[in-house]
């Protein structure tokens, strides 16, 4: 039932994306800026997830010359659903998670992506920055070996 939901979510967030290729990087900033508002002020994550996905698709399509698939798009709504998604070696992995993390960083209290190893935590955190950054969101990352 969750994946018929999905794939209908998917034909949303696709017909949200065609403006949005016309707006200036300020005005998608400032639609995340929006929904990011909305979330503070109580509004579900579950609504405003269509717009949301809509956005990091086009700041993911200027900033990585990388448009999320629908497949990754399914994948992003099944994670922030809270099911395990399991996608192999090369189907995009890291861009999928930009989509649930910027969705769960809405209500601004930070989002954390966990990875196997620093390596990956350290080139995936470098790799989706400019993604991030287009929508106002900073980026960090905690190794192991950091100092306390």
């Amino acid at each position: 039932m969750l994946v018929s939901t999905a794939r209908r979510l998917v034909a949303t967030i696709e017909s949200l994306g065609g403006p949005l290729v016309e707006q200036t990087d300020a005005e998608l900033r400032k639609g995340y800026l929006s929904l990011r508002y909305r979330a503070k002020s109580g509004e579900s994550l579950d609504r405003l997830l269509p717009e949301c996905f809509a956005l990091v698709r086009e700041a993911g399509r200027r900033r990585l010359e990388m448009r999320h698939f629908d497949v990754q798009l399914i994948g992003g709504i099944l994670m922030h659903h809270r099911a395990i998604v399991e996608m192999q070696t090369g189907e995009g992995k890291t861009l999928t998670a930009t989509l649930p993390t910027l969705l769960a960083a809405l209500p601004g209290k930070g989002a954390h992506i966990a990875t196997v190893n620093d390596y990956l935590a350290r080139r995936d955190a470098e790799w989706m920055r400019p993604l991030y950054e287009c929508l106002g969101v900073s980026v960090g990352v905690v190794e192991t070996q950091m100092s306390q």
